[in-house]
């Protein structure tokens, strides 16, 4: 009986230390999976930059485009205002010559 009582014991023990080597490789294997995740994470953050940057230097070329193409209307307008300032200016000093210089016209 003793005989079996310490196989039993020791069979226990053996368990123990598989189940110890079994909890301590799973917390390794745990841990270099956190680890992959990181480097995969950090790769991700790394090429997301690469993969950016040609969408945001066409809509940085797009914005220019669209900058240059509203500064062109403007001075086209700005030049056909003073064109229309210039002529109704010159309009009314005529008018107004007209006005003075003969008051019943």
């Amino acid at each position: 009986m003793d005989d079996q009582l310490q196989r039993l014991l020791e069979a226990e023990a053996r368990a123990q230390a598989v189940i110890q080597h079994a909890s301590h490789e799973r917390q390794r294997m745990i841990e270099d999976a956190l680890a992959s995740v990181r480097d995969a994470e950090a790769r991700f953050e790394a090429g997301r930059a690469e993969l950016s940057a040609p969408f945001l230097n066409e809509a940085k070329g797009r914005a220019e485009q669209a900058v240059a193409e509203l500064a062109r209307k403007y001075g086209e307008r700005q030049r056909t205002l003073r064109d229309l300032a210039s002529r109704h200016e010159a309009e009314a000093v005529d008018a107004a010559l007209t006005l003075l210089l003969d008051p019943t016209a």
